[in-house]
């Protein structure tokens, strides 16, 4: 049996709450190491495309170390698709908008 810091407790808890909705929610684990602003444009995209059907979030590797480490990201990006609160799809690397809108539209 594992037991958890009180920190990582807490960041655990908080990704419990965030991913454990009815909608999907699309989660870009991301480590900004370059100013490619082409990722963003892609989740922008998708956000819009899907409007309020699912959330769509971004999360930074290096100022969420716990939360990454835990969820064993090790790529960049590595994107997440949850759903009351289960991992329905995980995929490290690039991925463009329409694909990224394809998969989560099989879970709205």
């Amino acid at each position: 049996m594992s037991v958890f810091s009180p920190k990582k407790l807490y960041v655990m808890t908080k990704f419990g709450e965030l991913i454990n909705v009815e909608k999907p929610v699309l989660i870009d684990f991301y480590f900004d190491w370059s100013d490619d602003e082409n990722n963003l444009d892609t989740l922008k995209d998708v956000a819009a495309a899907l409007g309020d059907k699912a959330k769509v979030i971004k999360i930074d590797i290096k100022k969420n170390e716990i939360l990454a480490d835990t969820l064993r990201v090790k790529g960049n990006p590595t994107f997440m698709i949850y759903k009351n609160g289960e991992m329905k799809w995980r995929q490290t690397g690039e991925q463009d908008a329409n694909t990224l809108i394809g998969l989560v539209q099989q879970y709205v």
